[in-house]
């Protein structure tokens, strides 16, 4: 933040930057998941894959996600090697399907990760929570960050000895930030597990930075 004393029109000029943060609870988790299959046949292992993830499918269906939520975001064959003194050896093929579900109950994360594991899922690339409706966040730390504009702008006048005029000369936008918290992420999983998956989604901090210019007498 500067303090220009003929920078605009030979007006005394205050500039500062503002920022502003507002921290929300999520109200929507995206989730990515799937099952990996491997096998020396492409077509068993094509199979097995669409057995797994016609299962999970089903299974999300009976907890009442839309089907237009669950959508496929990967599905890759690779074919893998094994390495003995130096030769590649074609050991098999590997498919994997990953789906990514959208879900507005937050609180049902845990249950929708396990029921998948369970109906065939070995696989879980990562849970992400965000808010819907983030714009009516992201105007209110629009607002903090008008006010700390101007706290600056004070005690920059306070320190010159000067007046500040209250409404600012020019605002200008900067930056518009919305901070997840950290994804929660997962490898390979195995079922059986007797404990439900035990998921927090935590707080989304969204952040404005705009810059002002005042003037003061």
């Amino acid at each position: 933040m500067t303090a220009a004393p003929f920078s605009h029109n030979n007006r005394p000029l205050i500039e500062v930057t503002g920022e502003g943060k507002v921290s929300a609870v999520p109200n929507r988790a995206i989730i990515v998941l799937g099952a990996i299959t491997e096998s020396p046949s492409l077509a068993i292992a094509q199979s097995e894959n669409a057995t797994a993830v016609t299962s999970v499918t089903n299974a999300l269906l009976s907890l009442n996600i839309p089907r237009e939520q669950i959508q496929t975001v990967t599905y890759r064959i690779e074919i893998q090697y094994n390495y003995e003194d130096g030769t590649q050896i074609f050991r098999g093929y590997k498919v994997t399907h990953l789906l990514q579900i959208t879900i507005d109950r937050v609180d049902q994360t845990g249950l929708v990760v396990d029921t998948a594991v369970k109906s065939g899922a070995n696989f879980v690339s990562s849970i992400q929570f965000t808010i819907s409706n983030h714009e009516i966040y992201y105007n209110q730390a629009l607002s903090n960050a008008i006010q700390n504009a101007e706290s600056k702008a004070n005690t920059i006048a306070r320190t010159l000895g000067v007046t500040l005029i209250r409404t600012p000369l020019n605002v200008t936008e900067k930056t518009r930030v919305i901070e997840p918290p950290t994804p929660f992420q997962a490898s390979l999983l195995t079922e059986g597990a007797t404990v439900p998956t035990p998921i927090q989604p935590g707080e989304l901090e969204i952040r404005a930075v705009l810059g002002a210019q005042y003037t003061y007498f």
